[in-house]
């Protein structure tokens, strides 16, 4: 995700490009940046420590299993150790990116908070050219902030 950095948004809005789409651009990317969480992929011992709800057994078990292709095989190592409730506190703070355009239902079904109508939406726009379609198409069922939460989730790649 292209994110804008505030000091450039702001220097777009006093030189004339004030418009309410570049507010709300600006507004969902600096969301969308402080809604970053780890990836258990490239996250360190270090990192996953400071994660809530791991313990020493489950980040060396993290730790073994990298890397993983999906949310899925993270999920198979995490819901060893952690039930349901746990699982999902989990994921609110380390998560492996889904991608938008190969991703199953069920991995999908993993981003924290996802409704069953909100996995449909996902599917429904497939394919995704870039995130600017997501934000767009997403947006028309959940307000910005929550835009911008589901896409700290995802990516393309």
């Amino acid at each position: 995700m292209k994110i804008f950095h505030p000091i450039l948004c702001a220097a777009l809005m006093l030189a004339g490009a004030s418009s309410l789409a570049l507010t709300a651009t600006c507004a969902l990317a600096q969301n969308a940046q402080s809604l970053q969480r780890l990836n258990p992929n490239t996250a360190t011992a270090a990192q996953l420590k400071s994660v809530t709800g791991l313990d020493d057994a489950l980040i060396a078990d993290i730790q073994k299993g990298k890397p993983f292709a999906t949310m899925g095989d993270f999920h198979k190592v995490v819901s060893a150790k952690r039930n349901v409730d746990q699982a999902k506190q989990i994921y609110t703070s380390l998560f492996v990116p889904v991608n938008l355009n190969s991703a199953s239902r069920d991995d999908i079904t993993l981003i924290p908070g996802m409704t069953p109508r909100m996995v449909r939406e996902f599917l429904e726009y497939r394919p995704y050219s870039d995130m600017a379609q997501f934000n767009r198409e997403i947006g028309k069922y959940v307000d910005a902030a929550e835009v911008a939460r589901l896409a700290s989730y995802v990516t393309l790649k």
